[in-house]
């Protein structure tokens, strides 16, 4: 018998979640508690960081202060998505939470790595910041060696962005007042 109770010697089943701190990753943690919970599965939410300037940067004017601080920096980020999303209460499923140095989704690939895994991700940022980067989702689902889950954007955050937009549209057309003007118009 194996450490993780398993009698047929294969690796426990793992839920990995790609973390950012965004509404979206937070949804994406939630369902990758659920997940875990029903497969009995360990929680792995992983959030990946860069040095500034990109690892290209990074080796041109190494700075190892600055890159501990950046290390540091998403530690804290990573915990305070955690305590975000359950509120500082425990999930109720095993939970190791992983920082690692990399792009984001070539890093999730990298730790989703055995077959059983399941990885989990939530979409985050508006439409324009989504189209001016690669799609993390879409990479994990061609490069992932193991299936990948995309939770779709809270109704919530749809409702915040919609808001947005229309308090953009609305700036230049209305006299300036408290946001609420807006949600009341909206209603």
């Amino acid at each position: 018998m194996h450490g993780s109770g398993r009698h047929d010697g294969s690796a426990a089943p793992r839920v990995v979640v790609g973390v950012s701190g965004s509404l979206g990753s937070l949804a994406a943690l939630h369902r990758g508690v659920a997940e875990a919970r029903e497969r009995g599965a360990e929680l792995l939410p992983v959030l990946a960081w860069e040095p500034p300037g990109g690892e290209l940067g990074y080796r041109r004017s190494p700075c190892p202060p600055l890159l501990a601080a950046v290390r540091e920096a998403a530690e804290r980020r990573l915990h305070d998505a955690l305590d975000a999303a359950f509120g500082g209460a425990d999930p109720g499923v095993p939970l190791r939470p992983v920082v690692v140095r990399g792009e984001t989704g070539p890093a999730l690939v990298h730790v989703a790595d055995r077959p059983g895994d399941l990885l989990v991700l939530g979409r985050s940022g508006n439409l324009l910041r989504r189209r001016l980067r690669r799609s993390v989702s879409a990479y994990c689902a061609r490069k992932a060696g193991c299936p990948v889950l995309t939770v779709p954007v809270p109704e919530l955050l749809d409702e915040l962005h919609e808001l947005q937009a229309l308090h953009r549209r609305a700036r230049w057309h209305l006299p300036a007042g408290p946001a609420a003007e807006l949600l009341v118009a909206k209603g």
